[in-house]
């Protein structure tokens, strides 16, 4: 700025706005920055726009769509936590603001920045291609500035705790949590599920708990609720199971607030707040408190968490997705760099073992050491972003006329078809990098062809879609 170029920043939700607008206020002044946002109503978001686009201001900040903001001399495109899947559009032509920003950047040749805690395989893709170049603490910087971080899986832990691997909530993690609200600091507990008991099964047998109407799973919504089925809503108030006949059930997966009712009965006299769909706290005092927090809607404490507890980890980690343990990476730093700075500041515990390779990569704070491995490893198998994939969702009829009619380039490998949503089928198309671009010009042409023939069957078409499974 100070070259007089203008910038863009994009940030993933409005939470992280709001602190980016305090932040850029507090460094340039008032009037050399504007914020879009869609909570600042039409009027005030279209005065926004306006003074962007006739260049009053220097500075543009905003969520996914400030990708397009009109700056005038472009001399810094910024996205942070580019692996959070709010920068995805989700509507047509799908486009991801990592990639919408580092495209103008080529176009108007400036800097391009790309931050966060984590690493997604794209960013580590460009490094290694030559087109960006790290920018890393040093490990002497990042040993006096990162928290002291401990897993409850390893061999240490285990002869001391036993029951350390069937445990949520081991000893260590109880400790540390102890032993930050008898100092004053507030504990966070980051719990991948929402509600209270999503997820049922026959305390005898272990059977999971299926609604005997429509075969859903059962939960419960609280603690006096009757189990009740996730697809049909009917409750289940007479459930027995089909295996043994049990009737009582026991939780397959526990909730946030279920989890904030255990901790209340663990640490009387402090209280308990939930942070998630329902409700998203924006930052909350540094008194003693513990503050139970659904991934992407932790709160910011002052001063910094005394202790943060990352549980159910397997949750994370067993998900049917590509990205599972890159996006399991990511959920875990952004919230352990909420902890108290330092080896005796904050302490971060991961109910996991310590042999994964996340929890190593999470140990020694070294994303870009795990983001290597990652890519590798795609690399190996095909997917992207080390090749480039489209997808093709429709009926099936349509899904094999669209791709019948479509002049494929030669190389392109056909994966399919797979069940889709709503009685639909998904084809993948697979070519190296080099040939990503005749395969989007052939999907171009053979959907104008569709659209000009006025086909009544909707395909739907995206390059490397976010979810592959």
């Amino acid at each position: 700025m100070r070259a007089g170029r203008g910038v863009v920043v994009v940030v993933a939700d409005a939470r992280d706005l709001e602190r980016l607008d305090r932040a850029l206020t507090a460094v340039l002044g008032d009037g050399r920055h504007v914020a879009l946002n869609a909570a600042a109503g039409p009027a005030e978001r279209y005065r926004r726009f306006l003074a962007a686009s006739r260049h009053r201001v220097p500075v543009v900040a905003g969520t996914r769509a400030a990708m397009f903001a009109p700056v005038a001399d472009l001399g810094l495109v910024v996205i942070w936590d580019d692996g959070d899947d709010l920068h995805a559009e989700p509507r047509a032509p799908y486009p991801h603001a990592r990639d919408v920003l580092l495209t103008r950047a080529q176009l108007a040749g400036c800097a391009a920045l790309v931050g966060g805690f984590a690493r997604t395989g794209e960013a580590q893709l460009l490094l290694e291609t030559g087109w960006a170049k790290e920018i890393v603490a040093g490990r002497d910087t990042l040993r006096a500035r990162s928290p002291a971080i401990a897993p409850t899986g390893d061999d240490p832990q285990l002869a001391r705790d036993p029951g350390a691997v069937s445990a949520r909530l081991p000893s260590l993690a109880w400790q540390a949590a102890r032993g930050a609200l008898q100092a004053g600091a507030p504990v966070l507990v980051q719990v991948p599920r929402r509600g209270y008991l999503p997820s049922t099964a026959c305390a005898e047998c272990r059977t999971p708990a299926r609604c005997p109407h429509c075969s859903g799973p059962l939960g419960l919504a609280g603690s006096r609720d009757v189990p009740a089925c996730h697809w049909c809503g009917r409750a289940a108030a007479d459930y027995a199971c089909p295996a043994c006949g049990g009737r009582r059930l026991r939780a397959s997966v526990t909730g946030a607030r279920r989890t904030a009712e255990e901790l209340g009965r663990a640490f009387p006299g402090f209280p308990v707040r939930t942070s998630g769909r329902d409700e998203i706290l924006g930052t909350v005092p540094g008194t003693a408190a513990v503050v139970v927090a659904t991934p992407g809607a932790e709160p910011v404490a002052e001063g910094g968490y005394g202790a943060v507890l990352l549980l159910d980890t397997w949750a994370l980690l067993s998900r049917a997705d590509l990205r599972a343990a890159e996006e399991t990476m990511r959920r875990w730093l952004s919230a352990a760099a909420l902890a108290r700075p330092g080896p005796a500041g904050g302490r971060v515990v991961v109910v996991a073992d310590g042999s994964l390779a996340p929890v190593q990569a999470l140990l020694r704070w070294d994303p870009g050491w795990f983001a290597a491995r990652e890519l590798a490893e795609r690399r190996e198998l095909g997917f992207p972003p080390a090749a480039r994939m489209a997808s093709v969702t429709g009926r099936a009829e349509a899904v094999a006329e669209f791709l019948a009619a479509a002049r494929l380039p030669d190389d392109v490998e056909l994966l399919g078809p797979v069940p889709a949503a709503d009685d639909q089928e998904r084809m993948l198309l697979r070519v190296s990098r080099g040939r990503a671009a005749a395969l989007a010009r052939a999907l171009h042409e053979a959907a104008a062809v569709r659209s000009a023939k006025k086909s009544t069957q909707p395909v739907r078409i995206q390059i490397d879609p976010a979810e592959l499974l």
